[in-house]
C-alpha cells in the first residue's frame, strides 16, 4: 500500500511531521503558497487566520494533483482560526479522494480546530483525524501517529 503525505507548514510543525512520515516510507508533497505571508509571526498568523476564516483558497506553486497510485492520502494542516490553513483549502478543492483511505493530521498550538473537524466529518466521514499539539516542540506527539505507520 502506497501512502502520501500532503501538507502545509508555516512554523515548521508540518515539516517535522513530514520528516517523521518520510522515515516511515511515506511519499511527501509540501504545499507552497505563491504569495508569502508577512514575515512577522504576529502578522503572518493574523493574515493566515483571516484567510482561513473566510475559507480562502490560496494560489499554490506547482502542486501535483495526481494521487491515483496512492491507497492512503494523509493531509497535514495547521489549525488557523479553528479551520484548515488556506493552502489546504486549495488542495482539497483539487483532489479526488474518492476510494482512498484519508487521514488528517492537524497541528496547533492552541486548540483542536472544531470547524476543521466539522468539515472533515461532513466531507470525509470515514477519515481518521489526529491532533498534534506543536509536534516540533513536543516530539512525543508523533506517537499518536503509530496507527498510520506501516
Amino acid at each position: 500500500m502506497k501512502s502520501l503525505f500532503i501538507y502545509y507548514s508555516y512554523t515548521g510543525n508540518g515539516d517535522f511531521v513530514a520528516d517523521y512520515l518520510k522515515q516511515n516510507d511515506f511519499d511527501i508533497r509540501k504545499v507552497i503558497r505563491k504569495k508569502k505571508l508577512p514575515k512577522s509571526f504576529f502578522f503572518g498568523v493574523l493574515a493566515g487566520g483571516f484567510l482561513a476564516g473566510i475559507k480562502h483558497k490560496d494560489k499554490i506553486v506547482d502542486f501535483d494533483e495526481d494521487v491515483l497510485e496512492y491507497d492512503e492520502i494523509v493531509i497535514g494542516s495547521p489549525i488557523w482560526n479553528g479551520r484548515f490553513a488556506s493552502p489546504i483549502n486549495t488542495v482539497l478543492s483539487k483532489l479526488d479522494l474518492r476510494g482512498k483511505n484519508v487521514t488528517f493530521i492537524l497541528y496547533s498550538g492552541s486548540g483542536e480546530g472544531a470547524k476543521a473537524l466539522k468539515r472533515i466529518k461532513k466531507e470525509y466521514p470515514e477519515a481518521k483525524v489526529y491532533f498534534l499539539r506543536e509536534p516540533k516542540k513536543n516530539p512525543d506527539e508523533l506517537l499518536k501517529l503509530s496507527h498510520i505507520i506501516k
